[in-house]
């Protein structure tokens, strides 16, 4: 008779053993870096939001709360017709999703994002939708969801996101930190080189002890940005991530950040809403255009409208001088036989080159030169999977205790225990 029972349960039981064996090492390597906090202040931070299905760029924004003009900035795309919002992106395309990273019980995350539940949905549906940058464990422990306050229609949620600041700083170079979700048959080394970190950075700022990674990890990545904590701006500061752009003084002015020497430029945006105080005083400039003499020396000098910040609809701007002489190749971009012409190039600022003359007189400054690129949201690696799904469970939100481990060996323990005296 007992061995009559095993033969019979055997085969019912080994499945799922074996199951729990193969799934047991994602949940229990599946985690975040997590950043103590103390302080009340809030950084810039980014989520990489694979998309788990198609999306709407304005169902995008309405997800996670954002605008969006800033998911067009941090992606680079421009707003070239009105209706961009309803461009749908496909599954699998990578969004940067800029978010407000505040200290949240001493640790940092983003509590900003809210969710209102639909009838069908399950604690599971709903982290699903987050391309596994949150968990249902998640949502369950910060909004009280359990089996005796189970989901309700209506109901509003809090989803807890994950993100980090470190003083906005990596290695003396201003940095911004993009929470990203390890995918199946990715590395450290296949992350950072499509990002521009080192492995070194990466395991530093993680915290790990070896170079690896699993998939449904949440990974800190180094974005290195421009800001304009230099740049002597009136009641205004802004960091850019290397590659973006970002909009200030009401949309009226854009500031791009250069993958090269991460200079912060800035200049009239185009929008269509009006905008005044564009052109610096006693000058033909406008905020972005440069002014540039070449001396008999060989030396230069440089005259540049600065944008400086703004104050309600007013827009500070001045003329700044400097000797360095410009790139060879940004000049001849935007020049032609020393005539000015329209800047294509979103990283070069509108320049009028001038020949040695004994007593240069500034030429008339063109209309503002506008940034248009024809730019588009990449997609994943070429060596990454070919679908993305949420792995795992990896960081409550009480704090950051792991979850799976411990559920794994309860799950695991009672079957080892009857298959061991069925035999």
């Amino acid at each position: 008779m007992s061995n009559l029972l095993q033969q019979l349960l055997l085969p019912l039981l080994l499945p799922a053993i074996l199951s729990i064996f193969f799934i047991l090492p994602s949940l229990m390597h599946a985690k975040s870096v997590i950043e103590p906090c103390t302080s009340s202040d809030s950084c810039t931070s980014l989520l990489s939001y694979i998309l788990p299905f198609d999306s709407k760029i304005s169902e995008i924004a309405y997800r996670f709360q954002v605008n969006i003009t800033d998911i067009l900035a941090t992606n680079s795309i421009t707003p070239a017709i009105p209706t961009l919002g309803n461009k749908i992106l496909r599954a699998n395309s990578l969004v940067k999703i800029p978010i407000s990273c505040p200290c949240v019980d001493g640790i940092r995350r983003s509590v900003s994002t809210e969710y209102i539940v639909r009838a069908a949905d399950t604690a599971e549906s709903i982290a699903d939708g987050y391309g596994g940058l949150v968990s249902a464990e998640q949502i369950g422990i910060v909004n009280g969801i359990n089996a005796k306050n189970p989901l309700l229609s209506r109901q509003s949620l809090v989803i807890p996101l994950p993100c980090t600041c470190f003083d906005n700083s990596n290695n003396g170079i201003t940095t911004v930190y993009m929470s990203y979700v390890v995918q199946r048959g990715e590395s450290l080394s296949s992350i950072g080189l499509e990002f521009g970190a080192t492995v070194m950075d990466l395991e530093a700022i993680n915290g790990l002890g070896q170079p690896v990674v699993d998939p449904g990890d949440i990974r800190a990545v180094p974005i290195s940005a421009c800001s304009s904590a230099n740049l002597n701006w009136y009641n205004e500061s802004l960091i850019v991530p290397n590659g973006s752009y970002a909009l200030a003084a009401n949309n009226c002015i854009k500031c791009i950040c250069g993958t090269d020497d991460l200079n912060l430029q800035c200049f009239p945006s185009g929008n269509t809403a009006p905008c005044s105080r564009l052109q610096c005083k006693g000058s033909s400039l406008f905020i972005g255009d440069a002014y540039v003499q070449h001396t008999v020396a060989g030396n230069c000098n440089v005259t540049t409208c600065v944008y400086r910040g703004h104050t309600g609809r007013k827009i500070f701007r001045s003329l700044a001088s400097s000797s360095q002489c410009p790139d060879k190749h940004k000049a001849a971009s935007s020049t032609i036989s020393g005539s000015p012409m329209s800047s294509r190039d979103p990283v070069v600022p509108f320049i009028t080159v001038l020949s040695p003359s004994p007593s240069p007189s500034p030429s008339p400054s063109p209309s503002p030169a506008y940034f248009n690129p024809s730019s588009t949201i990449g997609t994943g690696t070429a060596s990454g999977p070919t679908s993305y799904k949420q792995i795992n469970s990896y960081i409550s939100g009480d704090g950051g205790r792991l979850l799976g481990e411990a559920s794994c060996y309860n799950l695991l323990l009672p079957a080892l225990l009857l298959h061991y005296f069925m035999w």
